[in-house]
């Protein structure tokens, strides 16, 4: 902090930082928020998405190579790209066998291809926790924590089906992935672990991650994603475009609230 902010700083704690204005305080923090780009999840537009897309065809960055899709649920941003002109072929992943039936009936509308798969650290079977009753929610999560304790519901398990990205990418026999989006609620780092040698390899141009309160319940901090990614430069997503990040600081990525997040390797631009 420079002089004229240490100057601010101490004004503002003077006069601010007293019990009475502390209801202030909290709206005006909350209300920062959206300017920041979090909390912003009501439609593509406000979430940054749309903005996102965007960028990346003006600098052509979605004429090649595949996009894949972790954790489509029912397949709404695949939709999205496609609704933006994105032609490259899409894999959405999809483990829930709720979720997944819908999101094929949408992939056959759509022209891009479902997997009946979740992706992890290592290829297994797995267990799923969504509402009780309502199978294929866009809450279901590999942690029963996010159910019952952020959303006050009841959980029921479901079994699935994991691959790793690394898996999945040599059978495929994949050289490039334009955009690897991944929205896992809470179990992002798991999906990264699993995708080394992608990475390691400099397939993946793009990884966009969505980051909020379940990454409490995964006990993952911001810095382990960071830390995966050691050649890419981080991004949150704003209504008219991205704003970079810049090093790491835990004051600005450590916000445990709804967040798309890019990274874009360092050799990108």
């Amino acid at each position: 902090m420079n002089a004229l902010g240490k100057s601010v700083k101490r004004v503002y704690v003077l006069l601010f930082a007293r019990k009475v204005f502390y209801p202030v305080n909290l709206f005006l923090y909350k209300l920062s928020m959206f300017g920041m780009g979090i909390r912003n999840h009501e439609n593509d537009t406000v979430s940054g998405e749309k903005a996102f897309i965007k960028f990346l065809k003006a600098r052509r960055k979605l004429d090649t190579g595949v996009i894949m899709d972790i954790g489509a649920n029912m397949g709404n941003y695949s939709v999205m790209l496609r609704k933006n002109g994105i032609t490259l072929p899409i894999f959405a992943f999809e483990p829930h066998p709720a979720a997944f039936r819908k999101l094929s009936a949408v992939a056959g509308t759509y022209n891009f291809t479902a997997i009946p798969q979740g992706a992890g650290e290592v290829s297994s079977t797995a267990t799923i926790y969504d509402y009780q009753g309502d199978g294929g929610s866009e809450h279901a999560s590999m942690y029963k924590g996010v159910i019952e304790h952020l959303h006050k519901g009841k959980a029921e398990e479901v079994a699935i089906a994991l691959t790793t990205i690394d898996e999945f990418v040599a059978q495929q026999e994949i050289s490039r992935i334009a955009l690897l989006k991944i929205d896992t609620e809470g179990h992002e780092l798991s999906v990264l672990k699993g995708a080394r040698q992608t990475i390691a390899s400099g397939l993946a141009d793009v990884i966009q991650v969505e980051f909020n309160e379940m990454n409490i319940i995964s006990r993952t901090f911001f810095k382990d994603i960071v830390d995966i990614l050691p050649g890419y430069d981080f991004y949150r997503l704003l209504p008219d475009g991205l704003k970079a990040l810049g090093e790491y600081n835990s004051t600005s990525y450590e916000i445990f609230s709804f967040q798309n997040i890019v990274a874009l390797k360092k050799s990108w631009r």
